[in-house]
């Protein structure tokens, strides 16, 4: 089957008909909630049908649900957590690693819950000292064999839970200081500084089936383009770091990249992505996405084809409040 090579968000909490017909008629190979779609545990499950019915299949709905600032699902009626660094800081690395599939076994349940499949974690980007605030909280440590191994407990606690993980953000988001939703991030680190820390990371996890590019400009393998639109940088991720999995933009809309959104899709999709992210709702600039970006490849068919195959895996027993009470013993166990 020819999907649209791109995944779309949707305006609010409830499908519109102008939206459920374009969907139908664009047939985008998944979808990405935000906090403005939702609303309940019960609306969320019609949202999420009803986006699988415009399309007449069980279209991969993808998330933000990273716990701390990042949790689309708020609390009180979804789990509250800590940011990933906050949980990790001061944990010996096996504790820290099980407490992170914990976290993201039990995130993994209240989705599925909800007719949510894949899950835009685990973020294994390493935080320094430049690393900007929108970032940094985010990031699961300072150092990258140990964030690598947080990043693997995270996606197996994703996976544990019927969910597919989406790597993050791929080839690396730590050292810019500077917010992508705002302006072009750029880091001068040499290629072998990005390959012992930055790249590292992402080496480990290239086996995971879905990814995510950074808006981030490494001028050591290309000056002037970010990784989404660089074909020096996508032919690195591939190749050097090894990931072969279905590769998909950081959102397209975000003021990181110049252009109209014709004109970046073009340039996403000509660099190597095999998928456009439109995430702001907007109808007119989806119906240009889905102009601009066409149908999948057929290289990303096959890589397609094996996520659909992933998200019918069988799911593995939950014991959430023993897993609760475990998560909180590890967190009591915090050196000072």
């Amino acid at each position: 089957m020819a999907y649209g090579a791109y995944l779309f968000g949707c305006g609010g909490p409830y499908l519109e008909l102008d939206e459920a017909k374009f969907f139908s008629d664009s047939n985008p190979f998944g979808f990405i909630l935000f906090s403005r779609n939702v609303e309940s545990q019960e609306q969320l499950r019609r949202l999420t049908g009803d986006l699988r019915d415009a399309v007449g299949r069980d279209a991969p709905i993808l998330v933000d649900q990273e716990g701390g600032r990042v949790q689309r699902l708020p609390p009180p009626l979804w789990r509250d957590w800590p940011s990933p660094l906050e949980q990790c800081e001061g944990l010996a690395e096996a504790a820290a690693a099980r407490a992170m599939w914990i976290r993201y076994r039990l995130i993994s349940s209240e989705l599925r819950d909800c007719g949510i499949n894949s899950n835009c974690v685990p973020m294994a980007d390493v935080a320094t000292k430049s690393t900007h605030p929108v970032v940094k909280d985010r990031c699961y440590g300072y150092h990258a064999e140990r964030v690598a191994r947080l990043a693997r407990a995270a996606a197996e606690g994703t996976v544990a839970g019927g969910v597919l993980p989406v790597l993050k953000h791929i080839p690396g988001h730590g050292r810019p200081f500077a917010d992508s939703h705002v302006e072009l991030p750029r880091t001068s680190a040499s290629l072998d500084e990005l390959d012992s820390v930055d790249f590292y990371t992402f080496s480990t996890l290239s086996d995971l089936p879905l990814g995510m590019t950074a808006h981030v400009v490494y001028k050591s393998v290309d000056r002037d383009h970010p990784a989404t639109q660089s074909p020096s940088v996508i032919k690195l991720i591939r190749e050097r770091i090894g990931f072969n999995g279905l590769l998909m933009t950081d959102d397209i809309s975000m003021s990181a990249l110049s252009g109209g959104i014709e004109e970046r899709c073009v340039a996403s999709i000509g660099a190597g992505c095999d998928l456009v992210l439109h995430c702001n709702g907007n109808l007119d600039e989806m119906k240009a996405v889905a102009e601009a970006a066409g149908d999948l490849t057929k290289s990303a068919r096959v890589s397609a084809d094996c996520v659909r195959n992933s998200l019918r895996a069988q799911l593995e027993p939950l014991d959430a409040a023993e897993l609760d009470k475990e998560f909180r013993q590890i967190l009591r166990t915090k050196s000072n």
